[in-house]
């Protein structure tokens, strides 16, 4: 007897067998039992909830927002004339002093120039008192002794322009602080478009922050705030000296500033800051639980209990605390919010009220 005729009996009566077991089997049976003749097409009762009732309410907020370290003054040290650098007079990455002479270009031009016109000045001096003399006894005229004063006056105020020059060859220090790295070498070349290098006071250091517009009437002058940079574990604390008078229309939001104090120089310039600012109590505003909101692509929702029924509901939040978000549009004092069985709402769902929350 051939093979086949063998196997092709055996898938048959093995397919026979597992369509019977499906339909008609042990299992099949149980399923069925559990189901009941009375389970199919029944609809269930009403959805039981608890409804809480809104209503106005005092909250005090703080919002973490992200700020920038900055310096209290900072200016990159150019030099207002060109020439060759004679001397540099201080040390990268130290402490400078107000009115420090830093660096000092060529100049010996201009104090050759000084000299000479100091010797016309003394001559003048001479010829303007003789002249003066010789005038109050009437021995030469008036145009002639101004004559003598006009020279004067004029070799006085080319010696002080040649002073003005020279004091452009010293790069001083406009305020005391901490100079960077310097970008220039004895002998070489300075130009006004050169850097020499930065010069930073970092104490006290401000810190730049922006927060939302909406909180713009809960900020003011002297309000306190606490911040931490990434290179330290130290919570500092800083007061907001100066608010923008702007609202930026981009962001819509308005920038402050603090100061903090530095003695330890633990805060550098460009740092970035975690800001948590404490706000002023909000005195009437609607709070409800985190979870009897629905979040979706427009913005959030919740469901309302009205006679009987749930009634979907468009909300604004705002704030969100540990477990409550701040609806600022949506919902008045009053409503009935549903903030239980949130996961079987749907519009016009029959409800039944078990426990009202007030």
């Amino acid at each position: 007897m051939k093979p086949k005729y063998i196997i092709y009996p055996l898938l048959i009566l093995l397919i026979g067998y597992l369509v019977y077991n499906k339909f008609y089997g042990s299992k099949a049976k149980e399923a069925s039992a559990l189901a009941g003749p009375g389970k199919k097409g029944k609809k269930g009762g009403p959805v039981p909830v608890n409804v809480m009732i809104v209503k106005d309410t005092a909250f005090s907020t703080s919002i973490d927002v992200t700020g920038t370290i900055e310096a209290n003054e900072q200016v990159e040290l150019r030099s207002e004339t060109a020439g060759n650098i004679t001397g540099i007079y201080f040390n990268e990455g130290g402490h400078v002093q107000k009115g420090q002479l830093l660096v000092k270009v060529y100049d010996k031009d201009l104090q050759a120039s000084l000299k000479q016109i100091q010797v016309q000045i003394k001559l003048a001096q001479q010829t303007e008192y003789r002249n003066k003399v010789l005038y109050s006894k009437e021995a030469i005229s008036k145009e002639e002794y101004d004559i003598s004063l006009t020279s004067l006056n004029s070799y006085q105020a080319q010696a002080d322009l040649v002073k003005a020059q020279i004091s452009k060859t010293e790069v001083r220090a406009p305020f005391s602080g901490i100079i960077g790295l310097r970008n220039i070498s004895p002998g070489g070349y300075l130009s006004p478009q050169g850097s020499i290098a930065t010069l930073v006071n970092i104490d006290p250091a401000k810190i730049t922050f922006s927060v939302p517009e909406k909180y713009l009437s809960l900020i003011h002058v002297n309000s306190k705030i606490k911040f931490n940079i990434e290179s330290s574990r130290q919570t500092f604390t800083g007061v907001v000296y100066a608010i923008e008078p702007n609202i930026d229309i981009t962001s819509r939001s308005i920038t402050l500033r603090a100061r903090a104090d530095n003695k330890t120089g633990i805060l550098k310039a460009g740092s970035f800051a975690k800001i948590h600012f404490d706000l002023d109590q909000i005195p009437k505003t609607i709070m409800v639980p985190t979870e009897a909101v629905i979040p979706d692509i427009k913005g959030s929702n919740v469901f309302l209990a009205k006679n009987g029924l749930a009634v979907q509901k468009s909300i604004k939040t705002d704030t969100r605390t540990d477990a409550q978000l701040q609806v600022v549009s949506g919902l008045k004092a009053g409503d009935s919010l549903i903030v239980s069985g949130i996961i079987q709402m749907r519009p016009k769902v029959a409800i039944k009220v078990v426990k009202v929350i007030k």
